[in-house]
């Protein structure tokens, strides 16, 4: 299979983005974790990974300009990742007794679509439906 092909998907690009996202806020989520609850950890490592996911999801994944207003309503995308987030972190580990160390990944899988189309809504300002042209 062709890898240019793949990559000519906005959500092929998406998930490499989201991939390579995923192992920076895992690597950024272990090392606070040496040092803080694993809570402070998440939360740290979720501030320092939207950062990153800005700048890639803008530059290669939906190919637009940075600019001020989608800066600061990006962020949005996760305020909602977040909370979802954090509340099944928690009954990951204290309800269900998943190590700490892996439920993360769990979160950040279940919340891929919603953050796909909540990114490219505030990034393009606009959500494409199944044969509508761009």
């Amino acid at each position: 299979m062709n890898l240019d092909f793949l990559l000519k998907s906005e959500f092929s690009r998406f998930l490499v983005v989201g991939g390579i996202n995923t192992a920076f806020s895992y690597c950024l989520y272990f090392l606070f974790n040496l040092g803080f609850h694993y809570q402070m950890a998440y939360g740290l490592a979720f501030v320092g990974s939207v950062l990153f996911s800005y700048w890639l999801n803008s530059r290669w994944v939906f190919r637009t300009e940075m600019n001020w207003k989608t800066f600061f309503s990006f962020p949005l995308v996760y305020v909602v990742q977040y909370g979802f987030g954090a509340v099944l972190l928690h009954l990951l580990v204290e309800m269900l007794g998943m190590s700490e160390w892996w439920s993360p990944l769990v979160v950040i899988i279940l919340s891929v679509p919603v953050t796909f189309v909540l990114s490219r809504t505030i990034l393009k300002g606009k959500w494409k439906f199944r044969g509508q042209p761009e």
